[in-house]
Formats: structure tokens, C-alpha cells, sequence
């Protein structure tokens, strides 16, 4: 399934693609997508359903996130071997974990706002993992069965905020709307594997970032588990799980966002993103 949230922001209704890729309107069966409705038995519920029975959606509505209210939205950095060789650092011996804070999600066609005096902004595709079942201390085997489902994730980063401001990387990685996420939450059974996939990353229309999850240091598996060790993850959390080369940073000599550029996403099977920078007032 390929679950998603339309309409203004703010006021957004579930809503799920039919076999024909149209919207069909969930409000009359669920209030919206959260983590109840993405539990094992939420899912189950909405597996039975007739999408041909549900009222279709006219138009092109704005798409909002893809799940609402998540209490956290975890980060993991430097997961990519080649990333981090473009970066000038070394692989981590454990994931390295950052927050995002919930605040700066925002749908995935919304433009993007760089912080007014932003000279160093930057943007990283990733593979984002949504939880489903609560996971503490878990094992590595069981991750996966804690996983409602994965969606596309544009890590924006302001790069002097997270290098050069001291402190940790959360400031950099939390200004209001660098968390796009959607368009869909695609449903766990509908990912074979999540150390195949194909992501990319268009700027202007070049391609910059084009890379697979296979080349990830920590496994999406090893992540969820890993995680569990230290606190524990609740139905509704999102997982932002890394970027392959290609990010600004990494650029001789850097190239960061400025107004005007847009950028096109898209990790394979879930859904792409378009985006328009503007400076924020």
C-alpha cells in the first residue's frame, strides 16, 4: 500500500493510491495517518478495504509528510562508504545518531526556506524507515517486523550551523522545513529489499546524488535494533537513514542552495519529491 496525507497545511485528510495511482480519500475509515493507523493492526484493517468503493480525490492537491505527529525523527550520519570518503572522514564504528527536530517537516513539494543569512545550505537523499511496532532493546533478526514502511527523505543541512558553530549537528539538520518526507508511505511487504534501492538527487536539473542503499555501512536492520539500545522507538517515529555522494559539501569547491534552485528526489519504488528554494524572511 502506499499511504499518504493531502490537502492544506495543517488540514491534510489520509488518503491512499489506487492500482491507477489516483488518491482515494481514507478520512471515513481512519482520522489520519499516524501510529495507530500504521500499526500491524491498523494496516490489517486497511488491507481488507476496496479502494475502488473509497471517494476518489479530484485534481492535484498539495501532499503534506506522509505520516503525522511523529514524536521523533532520528538521523543517522555518515552511512554511506563513499559519503564519507567525499566528506574526508572516516566510516564510524557506530552509527552516528543525530536528531532532527519534528518541527522542520514539511510536505514533499513544499518549497524550502534557507535561513536568511544561509550561505551553506545543503540537501542529502535518503531512505527514510517509519516504525510501526514499539521496538526497545530488540534484536537485529527481529528490526524489520518493527517497520510499518519507508518513504523519501530530503535531509536538508545547514552546513556552518552543523561544521562550524560548535555543539552537535542537530542545529544544522532542524530549520523549518528541511524534512520533506513522502510523497507515500510505502508499506514494508512492498519492499523486498531496503538494501537495494536506488536513490537520486537532481539540482537544477543535473544530476548530483545517484546511489544505492546497497553501499550503506549499517543496514536498515542493524539501525533499528541499534537504536533500541538506547531509547525506544515508538509507532509513528521516522528513521532518516543517511546520503550517498554527491552533497554540496562534498563539491570542489561547494555548491549550497541558493533561491530559485530546485531540486528533484526520488529513492526507488517510493515516490519523488520537487522542490523550490527560497530564502526565509
Amino acid at each position: 500500500m502506499k499511504l499518504l496525507r493531502y490537502g492544506p497545511k495543517g488540514k491534510e485528510k489520509p488518503g491512499i493510491l489506487d492500482k491507477n495511482g489516483k488518491i482515494r480519500d481514507l478520512s471515513r475509515v481512519i482520522p489520519d495517518i499516524t501510529g495507530e493507523t500504521i500499526s500491524p493492526k491498523g494496516l490489517a484493517k486497511l488491507k481488507k478495504l476496496k479502494l475502488e468503493t473509497l471517494p476518489l480525490v479530484r485534481g492535484t492537491p498539495r501532499i503534506g509528510a506522509c505520516v503525522a505527529n511523529p514524536q521523533k525523527f532520528v538521523a543517522i550520519g555518515l552511512n554511506y562508504y563513499d559519503h564519507a570518503a567525499e566528506s574526508g572522514l572516516k566510516v564510524p564504528p557506530e552509527p552516528v545518531v543525530f536528531t532532527k527536530h519534528v518541527s522542520c517537516i514539511s510536505g514533499p513539494d513544499d518549497d524550502v526556506t534557507i535561513p536568511p543569512k544561509s550561505q551553506k545550505s545543503d540537501w542529502e537523499v535518503e531512505l527514510g524507515v517509519i516504525i510501526g511496532t514499539r521496538a526497545k532493546n530488540i534484536k537485529k533478526a527481529d528490526a524489520l517486523k518493527h517497520v510499518a514502511g519507508y518513504c523519501t527523505i530530503n535531509d536538508l543541512s545547514e552546513r556552518e550551523f552543523q561544521v562550524e558553530r560548535s555543539g552537535q549537528w542537530t542545529k544544522g539538520k532542524s530549520y523549518d522545513t528541511f524534512g520533506p518526507i513522502g510523497p507515500w508511505l510505502v508499506t514494508a511487504d512492498e519492499v523486498k529489499d531496503p538494501q537495494s534501492l536506488h536513490l537520486w538527487l537532481e539540482l537544477n536539473g543535473k544530476r548530483v546524488q545517484d546511489g544505492t542503499t546497497a553501499t550503506m555501512v549499517f543496514t536498515v536492520e542493524h539501525i533499528v535494533a541499534y537504536l533500541s539500545e538506547f531509547f525506544t522507538l515508538l509507532p509513528g517515529d521516522i528513521i532518516t537513514t543517511g546520503t550517498p555522494p554527491g552533497v554540496g559539501m562534498g563539491m570542489k569547491p561547494p555548491q549550497y542552495l541558493k533561491p530559485g534552485y530546485k531540486m528533484r528526489i526520488c529513492v526507488e519504488g517510493l515516490g519523488e519529491q520537487n522542490q523550490k528554494v527560497v530564502r526565509d524572511k
